[in-house]
């Protein structure tokens, strides 16, 4: 496993802001790592990027323990932080040069710098201050100080936070794209950056992880035990009658004969008894799974 986390807990003082978490990446995964603020995105990747101390358990890249091997498995991890911090009165490639150095690439350093900023399309901006460059540059200029060392796994602390349209697409295809020959955790509470880049998502909240979906096709099957049906009938009908037909759970109105009925069963068929038996008519009638945002409140409520 290129990540492994195993009864992982972080705490300052009485506070326990990671609590005994377990979470196994592979080689290859592209993972989003999503939660509400405040629910220890962060503290995972500051952890597993070894720049910050665990109270107990166990925090491994590529099977090395990083508390034990910090040296090894940073030169592993390529990191981005949510807060990018820059030497804005540099240029970007001497800035990129700098970091290269501190990785003691010799003399390859100038091909490897070169390679990035090709990689991350900062060829035409590669001559200007970072100071100068827009947002999304500037998150350009940090996903290829993240690639420098060629890291096996990239850890993302919400990469596309404060980008334009334009830029959040150009930032997801680079990451997409990064992300066929290497680990990628990507920390977000934006539901649309897992539809757009992941393959997994893990969910965490209050320092806990309440799922972990392995196949992105199916975050919206929330709970295989409730069934969900939008029906449109011809006429008005009481709603009390319908809520009280078995196994439904409950009857949301969408328009004047519109619902979402929820149940704890197939209950097509005893809709279609109903409608009979009122004099009724249904005009539509569908299964409706929950969308990525109604699971994220759910597990995060």
């Amino acid at each position: 496993m290129s990540i492994n986390i195993t009864n992982l807990t972080k705490k300052y003082g009485e506070q326990t802001v990671l609590n005994n978490i377990n979470i196994s990446i592979g080689e290859g995964e592209v993972v989003g790592f999503l939660g509400p603020n405040g629910a220890g995105k962060t503290t995972t990747m500051k952890i597993l990027a070894g720049a910050l101390a665990y109270s107990s358990g166990s925090a491994k890249i590529c099977g090395m323990e990083v508390s034990e091997n910090q040296l090894k498995t940073t030169a592993l991890v390529g990191y981005l932080p949510e807060q990018n911090p820059q030497y804005t009165e540099m240029y970007v490639k001497e800035y990129l040069l700098f970091v290269a150095e501190t990785y003691k690439l010799g003399k390859d350093k100038e091909q490897r710098v070169n390679e990035l900023i090709d990689k991350v399309g900062l060829r035409s901006e590669f001559h200007k201050k970072i100071g100068q460059l827009s947002k999304g540059y500037r998150q350009r200029v940090g996903l290829a100080q993240a690639l420098i060392p060629n890291p096996k796994v990239l850890i993302l602390d919400e990469p596309t936070t404060g980008l334009d349209p334009n830029q959040l697409e150009e930032i997801r295809n680079l990451i997409r794209e990064i992300g066929k020959d290497k680990t990628v955790l990507l920390s977000t509470h934006i539901m649309q950056e897992i539809k757009a880049i992941c393959n997994r998502v893990i969910v965490i909240n209050k320092g806990e992880i309440v799922a972990d979906y392995p196949d992105i096709s199916k975050i919206s099957i929330f709970d295989e035990n409730t069934f969900r049906f939008e029906v449109e009938f011809l006429n008005e009908i009481n709603t009390v009658e319908l809520e009280n037909l078995n196994n439904v759970a409950g009857v949301n109105r969408l328009e004047k004969n519109s619902f979402i009925i929820l149940a704890t069963a197939d209950v097509r068929e005893d809709i279609f008894d109903f409608v009979v038996k009122t004099n009724n008519k249904i005009m539509m009638i569908k299964p409706v799974e929950q969308s990525m945002e109604e699971v994220f409140r759910n597990l995060t409520n």
